[in-house]
């Protein structure tokens, strides 16, 4: 008799989430077993007994990392082992409920990827609002619509589409937002739908420096899918710039301003450089689509 293949296969990364993993699993294992999904548990090298706490669970496939080496580096081992045609992803520290991929579920149908879309209040730090929304809108710009949530870490993809960009997604916090920037650049249906989170059950790992390694992030896969997207402005700002500020010496009589001049042909030569960069990714990208 053939083995049953999953048609999801739920992943979820895991580092020093001993407070919340426990009663994650228990809610989590029961629902895998009555809809045939395959369970992965990918522990990022956690020191606090989380590995314990997993091992003592049946009906899952456990892997430890041998040292710690990131939130994305986890979910990409989960992806590489994954059985299932679909494979969704969810948090170790109690914000997800796994029934919520029940809503999620039904828009496979339509989507390649789905995401679940938090709601308005959330349990985001204050001090985290402003770098969030900055990044969202400069995202919602690079892939010209609208991105409710960008980085929700409860969504679900087809395997087979993410595997052919795996090797472009970062090993830390950024696999999301770099998911859905692919998703939404190359074309993809993506569908955002609502789902209700809880406050995580631990401390959070995510700093400053997260968000700017995210906001780098942003900027390198915008460069490497839709460059004339990231040197456009910059051309334009050059160049109005150069002329408001040399088109007035003209006028007057006093020839032309060096620093306007400067501006003016350093704006033609990155949009000439926009162009060149457009082409070599164009070539890059016949390599894996």
């Amino acid at each position: 008799m053939s083995e049953i293949v999953p048609r999801l296969s739920v992943i979820i990364p895991m580092h020093n989430e001993a407070s919340g993993v426990s009663s994650v699993l228990a809610e989590l294992i029961p629902l895998a077993r009555e809809h045939v999904w395959e369970v992965i548990v990918v522990d990022d090298y956690s020191t606090d007994g989380s590995w314990d706490l997993v091992q003592e669970c049946a009906g899952l496939n456990a892997i430890r990392h041998t040292r710690n080496r990131g939130y994305g580096a986890a979910l990409k081992t989960g992806i590489r082992r994954a059985c299932g045609e679909w494979v969704a992803m969810m948090d170790a520290d109690g914000q997800h409920d796994p029934r919520e991929l029940l809503k999620l579920l039904p828009h496979t149908t339509d989507h390649d990827l789905v995401i679940g879309k938090r709601d308005q209040g959330g349990h985001t730090p204050f001090w985290r609002v402003p770098g969030k929304w900055l990044i969202t809108r400069l995202s919602s710009f690079l892939v010209r619509q609208n991105i409710p949530d960008l980085n929700s870490g409860m969504r679900i993809f087809r395997r087979d589409t993410i595997m052919r960009y795996l090797h472009l997604f970062p090993d830390g916090f950024s696999f999301t937002t770099t998911c859905t920037l692919i998703f939404l650049n190359r074309g993809y249906s993506v569908k955002f739908s609502p789902i209700v989170v809880q406050s995580r059950q631990g401390k959070s790992s995510v700093t400053f420096g997260t968000g700017f390694d995210v906001l780098l992030l942003i900027l390198r896969i915008a460069t490497l899918f839709d460059p004339i997207r990231v040197f456009m402005p910059v051309c334009s700002v050059l160049l109005v710039s150069g002329l408001l500020w040399g088109v007035p010496y003209v006028l007057q009589g006093q020839g032309v301003s060096t620093g306007a001049l400067l501006l003016v042909l350093v704006g033609i030569l990155m949009f000439f450089f926009g162009l060149l960069v457009d082409q070599v990714t164009s070539l890059r990208k016949e390599r894996f689509e």
